[in-house]
């Protein structure tokens, strides 16, 4: 008659494992969880940066070779020359964007830096019609545009603080 309580402290003590168990499956689960976010987010924010890096390096390199045309050491053909491949490279630089995998606290300021980029692009297709043609109207445009590039980028440069502020993975 004693061999019943035995049993049921057996069968409570069984239940005890497997809920120790289950706590700890869930405790690494929820861990690894976690690390592959943090992994993934260090991922994504290395990606942008250089991307980031990437474009201001080529628009800085851009912009030099302008100023050496401007002061009479290159000829219009050089610049065109020049102009052509920076128009080629900024289309390869807006593609990364849509490579990247942001985290969802991060897809506004990705698609901000992206229409940045892209308008910036508009923006150098106008400057070199300008070197082109000469037409004042044309490198007109091209600043006003290039002024609403800025705007995209500091709108994304705020998105972008904002989401890493309130980013927890």
């Amino acid at each position: 008659m004693k061999k019943k309580p035995v049993q049921s402290s057996k069968k409570g003590l069984y239940f005890v494992i497997i809920m120790g168990i289950a706590i700890i499956g869930l405790v690494v689960g929820v861990s690894y969880y976690i690390d592959q976010a943090k992994i993934s987010g260090q991922r994504f924010g290395n990606s942008l940066e250089q991307i980031q890096s990437d474009l201001k390096k080529e628009t800085s390199d851009y912009e030099s070779r302008k100023t050496i045309w401007q002061d009479g050491r290159l000829t219009k053909d050089e610049i065109l020359k020049i102009s052509e491949t920076h128009l080629v490279e900024l289309e390869k630089i807006a593609e990364r964007y849509d490579k990247l995998k942001p985290p969802q606290a991060f897809t506004s300021a990705v698609e901000l830096f992206k229409r940045s980029t892209q308008t910036q692009l508009e923006s150098d297709k106008l400057l070199k019609k300008w070197i082109e043609t000469g037409d004042n109207s044309t490198k007109i445009r091209s600043d006003e545009i290039m002024q609403q590039s800025f705007e995209y980028e500091t709108s994304a440069l705020a998105s972008y603080n904002t989401a890493k502020k309130g980013y927890t993975p």
